[in-house]
């Protein structure tokens, strides 16, 4: 296909400042097992291409699924017809911007690939895996599922760009749901597709979805005896697959340049963060260290170029607390005067690129696990996110967990339920107080994070240790 495009993008070419080429190739497949009976197969198979001109200041676009010379042809007749009609009419001079001319290929993790077994024993895996949640009569709903992700991308550009690109993604999940009388409580693994990650089927054994089937359905009646969680101002210890909710919601959207800038308003939203932050903020505790890092293999944003071109790099947007990047590609970073990273991303091939968190991660500290219970005298341990809600500057927040334990006198003791916290973006990551070590870190991420107009669901990842934040404000549920 590379060859091809290259070929078909030589004839069809305008005359103009700048013209680019996009395809997409993305083909999924989904497996649900629900109360031990399979589902049928989800699959699909999606193509396209966009092309991108620049020319006298204007930009315009033009996709198309048609990739014959013709159909190529009259998306870039389009793109510069919508270029022409931008020109002098927009926020920023895109003929003043420098678009990257990359050259190279990105290849990501599959050490067991997913065409190496049959459609049968995958569901044989997702069978056995399904019947290990059905560990009494109260538990009135389990499933478990695989979806897979062939993703694959060529970029080319007028001025000698060439990159191809092709990811393998996974994401099981597992979810048990129990009832005794008027309650239910439900527990899963990583929360909708949380565990998702870059690789084949050895995915499923590095995020425990063999083993983890009768914990799970065991926590979720645990969970119905027990009490709710109490309410009132005191520590608490978010693990892993909570803190991904944590850092994506008050880290991440905030801190993209374009939401920044405005450009989100009327949908997803702004920012409390302004430009001027940059450089003398502080964000968080001196604990805290945020990474965008698109360059871990196994994490499910990760890649070796954004969809304008730029070279994943590994960069630090909050340094000891202070805040020092923002979370812009190419055109945010232009217009806003700003750093940014390599984070102009489209979720396919009929949507531009816009700024898109890509793997967002905080920096594991030295804190054992039993460290950060040692240090809370009053508090609630939380984990895996069952709601959340956030205002439109992404500052005051409210998030629900499916699991916790209170902490007493440095010991975890008994299970609650419901339990939640709220609080305030610009002060809550000062209140970190205790970050974990390697040990404590999950990777977990999500398929859905929606943003822009038309709507755009892209996948995000995050990594993490766990976290102890203090004199949080905790409720319980009814």
């Amino acid at each position: 296909m590379l060859e091809t495009l290259e070929s078909r993008f030589a004839q069809i070419q305008p005359a103009v400042d700048f013209c680019s080429l996009r395809y997409v190739r993305e083909v999924g497949e989904s497996l649900t097992v629900r109360q031990d009976v399979p589902e049928p197969a989800a699959c699909s198979d999606d193509a396209g291409a966009m092309i991108t001109v620049i020319h006298q200041g204007g930009l315009g676009y033009a996709a198309t699924s048609d990739l014959t010379v013709e159909g190529l042809r009259r998306a870039a007749a389009k793109a510069t017809d919508y270029a022409a009609l931008t020109a002098g009419r927009s926020v920023t001079d895109f003929g003043a911007l420098t678009m990257p001319a990359p050259v190279g290929e990105y290849v990501g993790p599959a050490r067991v690939p997913w065409s190496s077994t049959s459609l049968g024993e995958k569901f044989e895996v997702l069978k056995a895996a399904c019947a290990k949640l059905k560990v009494s009569d109260r538990i009135v709903d389990w499933h478990a599922s695989i979806w897979h992700l062939a993703h694959e991308t060529v970029y080319l550009t007028s001025t000698g760009g060439r990159v191809r690109q092709e990811l393998s993604l996974v994401a099981p999940s597992l979810e048990a749901a129990a009832n005794e009388g008027s309650d239910t409580q439900g527990r899963s693994l990583g929360s909708l597709r949380g565990n998702c990650r870059q690789g084949g089927l050895e995915v499923l054994e590095d995020c425990g979805f063999h083993t983890s089937s009768q914990r799970i359905a065991q926590e979720a009646l645990e969970l119905l005896g027990a009490e709710n969680c109490p309410s009132g101002r005191m520590d608490v210890l978010l693990a892993s697959d909570q803190m991904m909710l944590q850092i994506h919601e008050s880290i991440g959207h905030p801190l993209e340049l374009d939401r920044i800038l405005g450009d989100e308003r009327n949908y997803a939203g702004t920012s409390f963060v302004k430009p001027e932050m940059f450089g003398t903020y502080r964000y968080g505790s001196d604990l805290l260290n945020v990474t965008f890092d698109p360059t871990r293999p196994e994490q499910f944003a990760s890649y070796g170029y954004d969809d304008d071109g730029l070279p994943a790099v590994k960069e630090f947007v909050i340094k000891d607390g202070l805040l020092v990047r923002g979370l812009g590609g190419v055109t945010s970073q232009a217009r806003s005067g700003l750093p940014g990273v390599a984070d102009s991303r489209a979720c396919s091939w009929n949507r531009p690129p816009i700024d898109r968190m890509a793997n967002l991660n905080v920096e594991p500290n030295g804190s054992t696990f039993d460290e950060l219970v040692a240090a809370v005298e009053r508090g609630v341990y939380m984990e895996t996110n069952k709601s959340w809600s956030i205002d439109d500057s992404r500052n005051k927040f409210q998030f629900g967990c499916e699991y916790a334990r209170l902490l007493e006198n440095g010991k975890l003791t008994h299970v609650v339920k419901n339990p939640n916290y709220r609080g305030i973006s610009a002060t809550f990551w000062r209140s970190l107080k205790g970050v974990g070590n390697e040990a404590t870190v999950g990777v977990f991420g999500t398929p859905y994070c929606g943003k822009g107009e038309p709507n755009q669901s892209i996948r995000v990842g995050h990594a993490s240790p766990a976290c102890l934040f203090g004199d949080v404000e905790v409720f319980g549920g009814e």
